[in-house]
Order: structure tokens, then C-alpha cells, then sequence
């Protein structure tokens, strides 16, 4: 535990202190100074991407486009959807509002903003360095970009024991510890039993499903997902509308919290700006590099296209059900607390509003929630087992792979709040450090496939890739 929480304070602790006048200072964490300074040029150098070229986000997204026995552009963003929306966005929200204040919301925000520039980078990358194969489906991510384009093999296996370590360990144990928290507020529940209850129900379903592979997982993630985010956000606008008198003073409160000069000055490690951009990363993962092995599954005719479709994900993810989320609690009048935090606040929330049927609508939503988040997370970590061995991965391997996955998934629901949270935080600071440098030295080759992408649009073409196209000389397995 000591080694977890050194290495979280070094990520996110306050890194830098910089003396201002008046005796005051500003301290930022070694993500921030990463993950801003990445999202700004990203966006400068896209000229302002997810703003310029919205329309076509939204155009290809619904696109039935779909060239062999991969996935279609669609099916690729919601498999990487099910990871984004999930837990974050209900428990990650509201712990940074808890913590950070009302001021965090906008600080999310704009991580969303500068982070569509950054995962349209990633996914793109990864579209163009796939890997064909035997059935003709594609495949790939960040390790395949970091051997093939850097020449760096052992940066990728780095990379793969990291995606394995935060997805089938560090995010499924926080899935599992916040559904069951979410019982907390009924009288049944039991801090021993009722976890422990959970946690063998969620574990039997999530290893069942597991066992069907990545097929079974595309297509029920294809159906809860969206059902999932629809209803959700249908909720989230009742209560607003119903607690209307209030949303002026929330928008002032948030507006005002975000630049109130204690606030965002103090302390950075725990500013509003901190969590905003933690719990912003938590939910829309941009930068991690983990929704490019979603996007590398998609089968388009450019690459591109696939990272528009991914930074649309980033979008689905913050800007709108983490938004409804917060409004949704902020304007009602329950105010957060230390005892009154994570999904129990906005339990809380819901009731005010809804009587005893919010706890009920919040418990069901969270277990869809949960579960999408669950298989989401372990449809990363197979790929990544196989780069480690460097070859087909045996019967027997995997399903050890799998029962270990499975187990984890009980340990977190019976695990300490504390614990889970730090290492959550730990793992996906530590895989932003290996992925974000590799996407800066390689932007230059995603930024030219949208240059390509953006003169054959002019043209009134339907984009087609080729990599000799734009200069690029290692082999690759679509774009010939």
C-alpha cells in the first residue's frame, strides 16, 4: 500500500510550486503539466478539430460503413463507450465535486475539450498501425504504434501490463466497490454480507460473459450502452426540470468556484482544477492510450474516420452524461458532505427529487452501469496478453487469464474504498507517462492522415487511405 500511495503522490501530488506575488503559489501535478499542455497542442495543431470538423464526427458515427469481418465504426465506439461511461461518470463526478467543488464541472470540461484532440491522435495511430488477423478482423493499439512506428517492442509490453494491470484489476475492482456501495443507503444492506453477496453475483455473471469472448462482449455492450446512457440522461433532465428554480445558482456556483483564487491557487492537489482533470481522465480516458485498441478493432476505408468516431466517445462521455450527472445533483439541495459522498450523495440527490424511488432507479442504473464497464474494461486485455508472449495465447492461458479477471472482480467489492480509488488513479497516471510522449512524437503522421482525410473530403471523394500517401515507409498490414 505504501508503494501505491508514493507512487500516487508523485503523479498527482503537487510536483511544481510556482511563487506568485502576494506570498501566494500554484502548484501543479506532474498529469496536469502532461495531459493540458498535450491536449493545447494536440488542438492548435488539428486547428481546432473537434469544433472544425463536428459535423463529420457525427456523420461518420452513424455510418453503416463496415469494409470486412471487423467491426463497424460504431460497433468499435461502443465497445470503447462501455469503458468511458460507466462508473466515472456517476461515483468519479461526484467524488471530484465533493472534493474539488462545483468548480471541478467546468475543469472536466475542459479536459473533455482538449481530450477529443488527443484521442481523435491515439485512435487514429492505432487505425493506421493495425494488424490483420487469420479470420481477417483487425486488431491493434498503442503497443502496436510504439513497436512498429518507434521501433520500441518493450515500450508496447510496458504498455500492455499497464492496460491489463488498470483495466482487469485497478478499474473492475472500483466497479465492483461502487456498485456495491451503492446498496449502502437500504436497510438490508450489511458492510460483511451484502458485499461479499455482490460481489459473488457480479463476478459468476462477468465470468459467464467473459467466457463468450470478444464477439459476445460487442454485442451486448451494442445493446446496453446506449439503452443505458439514454435512460440515464432522461433521468438526470427530469430532476433538473424539476429542481429549475435552482440552475441559475448552480451555473454561478460552478462558474464561480472554478475561478475563485483559494480554489484553483491553494493547494493544487486539492484544487478544483485537479479533480476536474483526474476524475475528467477517469471518465473519458483521452490520452491513456486504452480506446485506440477498441478503435483499431474498426474496419474503414480511412483511418481517421475511426478517430473522429473516437473523439465523439469523449465527448458522449464528459460533455454529456457526466454533465447531466452533475447538474443533476447540484441543483437539487443536498449538499456533500463527508458522510454524504460518491454514489450515496447522489442517492441522495435523486431522493430529494424523486422520494424512495430514487435510491431504486440509482441502484438498477448502476448495475448496468457497472456491468458495461466491466466488459468494457476486459475486451483490452486480451490483445495486450497476447503482445506480452508474443504469440497465440494458449486455452489453458486464457482461461486462467479469465478466472483471474473474474476473481478480481469480487475481491473489489469486498476491498477498502481508499485502496481502490489510489489505484485507480495510480495506474492510469502511470499509463498517460508511457503513452502521451509516444503520441507527441508520432502526432505528425496522425496530423497528415487528417490532411489526407480533409483533401479528399474537398474533393467530394469518399476518403480511401493509402499509407505511402503520406510518407510513411514501415510496413502495415490495411493501407497499403
Amino acid at each position: 500500500m505504501k508503494i501505491v500511495y508514493w507512487i500516487y503522490n508523485f503523479l498527482w501530488g503537487d510536483l511544481v510550486k510556482i511563487p506568485l506575488p502576494g506570498g501566494n503559489s500554484v502548484a501543479l501535478s506532474l498529469l496536469v503539466l502532461i495531459l493540458v499542455p498535450a491536449g493545447i497542442f494536440f488542438m492548435i495543431r488539428t486547428r481546432f478539430l473537434p469544433i472544425r470538423l463536428f459535423p463529420d464526427m457525427i456523420k461518420i458515427t452513424v455510418s453503416t460503413e463496415k469494409k470486412s469481418d471487423g467491426l463497424s465504426g460504431l460497433q468499435a465506439l461502443i465497445v470503447s463507450t462501455a469503458t468511458r461511461v460507466g462508473m466515472g461518470n456517476l461515483v468519479g463526478v461526484v467524488a471530484a465535486v465533493s472534493a474539488g467543488g462545483a468548480g471541478a464541472v467546468f475543469w472536466m470540461w475542459v479536459t473533455a475539450l482538449l481530450g477529443g484532440a488527443t484521442a481523435f491522435i491515439e485512435s487514429t495511430l492505432a487505425q493506421i498501425y493495425k494488424k490483420r488477423a487469420p479470420d481477417g478482423s483487425c486488431y491493434g493499439g498503442p503497443a502496436y504504434y510504439m513497436r512498429d512506428a518507434l521501433g520500441k517492442r518493450w515500450m508496447g509490453v510496458i504498455f500492455s501490463v499497464l492496460i491489463i494491470l488498470i483495466y482487469a484489476v485497478g478499474y473492475n475492482m472500483l466497479a465492483a466497490y461502487n456498485l456495491q456501495s451503492t446498496f449502502s443507503v437500504f436497510k438490508f444492506y450489511h458492510p460483511v454480507i451484502t458485499p461479499a453477496f455482490i460481489g459473488v453475483i457480479l463476478a459468476f455473471l462477468f465470468g459467464v460473459m467473459v467466457l463468450g469472448g470478444a464477439k459476445r462482449l460487442a454485442s451486448i455492450t451494442e445493446i446496453l450502452v446506449p439503452f443505458m446512457g439514454i435512460l440515464y440522461v432522461l433521468v438526470s433532465l427530469l430532476i433538473i426540470c424539476l429542481n429549475i428554480r435552482n440552475v441559475p445558482g448552480m451555473f454561478a456556483s460552478i462558474f464561480r468556484n472554478a475561478f475563485d483564487f483559494q480554489s484553483v491557487m491553494g493547494g493544487f492537489s486539492g484544487s478544483c482544477i485537479m479533480y476536474g482533470v483526474k476524475r475528467g481522465l477517469y471518465s473519458n480516458e483521452a490520452g491513456m492510450g486504452s480506446a485506440p485498441n477498441a478503435a483499431a478493432t474498426a474496419s474503414v476505408s480511412h483511418p481517421a474516420k475511426q478517430g473522429l468516431v473516437q473523439m465523439l466517445s469523449v465527448f458522449i462521455d464528459t460533455l454529456l452524461i457526466c454533465t447531466a450527472t452533475a447538474f443533476m445533483c447540484l441543483s437539487t439541495s443536498v449538499v456533500p458532505t463527508e458522510g454524504i459522498a460518491g454514489a450515496v450523495y447522489v442517492q441522495n440527490a435523486i431522493a430529494s427529487t424523486l422520494g424512495t424511488a430514487g435510491p431504486v432507479f440509482l441502484a438498477v442504473a448502476m448495475m448496468l452501469f457497472a456491468f458495461t464497464t466491466l466488459l468494457g474494461n476486459y475486451s483490452y486485455c486480451e490483445g495486450c496478453l497476447e503482445f506480452i508472449l508474443h504469440r497465440s495465447i494458449k486455452k489453458h492461458e486464457l482461461l486462467l487469464f479469465r478466472l483471474f479477471a473474474t476473481a478480481i472482480v469480487f475481491i473489489g467489492a469486498i476491498a477498502n474504498a481508499g485502496l481502490v480509488w489510489d489505484t485507480a488513479d495510480m495506474l492510469q497516471g502511470m499509463i498517460v507517462v508511457v503513452n502521451v510522449p509516444t503520441i507527441l512524437i508520432l502526432g505528425g503522421t496522425a496530423i497528415r492522415c487528417l490532411n489526407d482525410y480533409v483533401e479528399s473530403r474537398k474533393r467530394g471523394e469518399n476518403p480511401v487511405f493509402h499509407a505511402k500517401n503520406i510518407g510513411i515507409k514501415e510496413e502495415t498490414d490495411f493501407w497499403k
